[in-house]
């Protein structure tokens, strides 16, 4: 499949594979009641924005810039969270999205009256996640995200028609039903009054063995219970192992160990392998260290070890070693697995590394181009 003459570095989406997730989604939508929305931060690639559509309700967003991607590459509900809203940016935000969720009551009271077309929430702290890293936890002590349930005790909320949480990670069916306890103890008494819940992200519905009935089941089971219109908003599960990173060797040098030096990076263009960490797989490539070292598996008979690295002055750009059935030469190309959701959101220029193209396979298993990168993108940016 990845026989294609391709300049590098460039991230290529399957677009067979992103329909399938996003038949499933719509599945569980329909089956549920729920409505689905495609999480921008975690999956923003313009050129698959349609076909997406074709199977959600609309995007959720985290401002004005993602809100305007929104309108201009899918055009269907919009709805828009930040943590603090600016004056500057929320007629505009207003006049794009249906839903505004506001993270305080003050800026709540602030801009209710300015977005009085919208459909106005508020996000909660649940103090209570299940996220697996602290870095990734909404919930956790000291965090700014969301109002306490105290806090909303003896408050005037006339205006306020929904409410939302996020308090997962990368999670489980049954996750989300713990995490669904503890907000009905802490704001069941305020759910009763709303027209709308927002479970946020984290749930990994596309992930081989997450329990898709069991969502369902607690969805259609919480919206008959208060009378609400239930929202999911995915991100990750959207573009789960839909696409490829495709490198090509520089050069290969020798330090105690092989070690190909690629045309990608992943402090650039794999940031979370090094912010989660994880190592990611890579065609046709066994794990033999993690990134961090950790030993993983032993080289075997006929095989060939080789540290994969990236092209930037940082000594800790390091995606791993792993074992191949083929020697290295330079000019081969080297594909990273499930590399296409939360990396081209954050992607850099660090180093003046080049910026990968977005390529599509599409459903006749031809390959287009969708966004080529240049110096000037580089320029504009600095």
């Amino acid at each position: 499949m990845f026989d294609f003459d391709v300049k590098t570095p460039a991230y290529i989406l399957e677009e067979n594979k992103l329909r399938k997730n996003c038949e499933l989604l719509a599945s569980v939508g329909e089956k549920s009641g729920a409505k689905v929305l495609l999480a921008l931060k975690g999956f923003a690639f313009s050129g698959a924005l349609k076909i997406v559509g074709e199977y959600l309700q609309g995007c959720t967003c985290s401002g004005l810039w993602e809100a305007k991607f929104a309108k201009e590459y899918m055009d269907k509900e919009i709805h828009t969270y930040s943590p603090a809203f600016k004056d500057d940016e929320i007629k505009q935000i207003s006049d794009l999205s249906h839903h505004i969720v506001f993270n305080s009551l003050y800026q709540f009271e602030k801009f209710k009256n300015l977005c009085s077309k919208n459909s106005l929430g508020l996000r909660c702290n649940l103090e209570f996640s299940l996220a697996p890293k602290e870095l990734y936890n909404p919930c956790g002590r000291y965090s700014r995200l969301g109002i306490l349930s105290k806090d909303l005790e003896n408050v005037n909320l006339d205006g306020v028609k929904g409410l939302h949480f996020h308090a997962l990670c990368e999670e489980s069916a049954n996750a989300l039903e713990a995490v669904l306890k503890v907000f009905e103890t802490k704001f069941g008494k305020w759910i009763k009054k709303m027209q709308w819940v927002n479970f946020g992200g984290g749930h990994h519905i596309t992930k081989k063995g997450y329990d898709v009935e069991k969502i369902i089941t607690l969805c259609k089971n919480f919206s008959d219970k208060y009378g609400v219109q239930v929202y999911l908003e995915p991100g990750e599960a959207v573009g789960w192992q839909s696409g490829v990173l495709l490198a090509s060797v520089v050069d290969i040098v020798e330090n105690e160990k092989k070690i190909a030096i690629l045309d990608v990076s992943s402090e650039a263009h794999m940031p979370d392998t090094i912010i989660m960490p994880y190592t990611s797989e890579v065609l046709d490539a066994r794990i033999l260290t993690t990134r961090e070292n950790e030993k993983i598996s032993n080289l075997q008979k006929g095989e060939f070890a080789y540290l994969l690295t990236g092209n930037t002055c940082l000594a800790g750009d390091v995606m791993g070693e792993y074992a191949f059935k083929k020697e290295l030469k330079r000019g081969d190309k080297v594909v990273f697995l499930d590399q296409i959701h939360y990396s081209i959101v954050k992607n850099t220029t660090f180093n003046g590394v080049i910026l990968p193209n977005l390529m599509l396979i599409n459903q006749k298993n031809k390959l287009q181009m969708v966004r080529e990168f240049s110096y000037e993108d580089y320029a504009r940016r600095n």
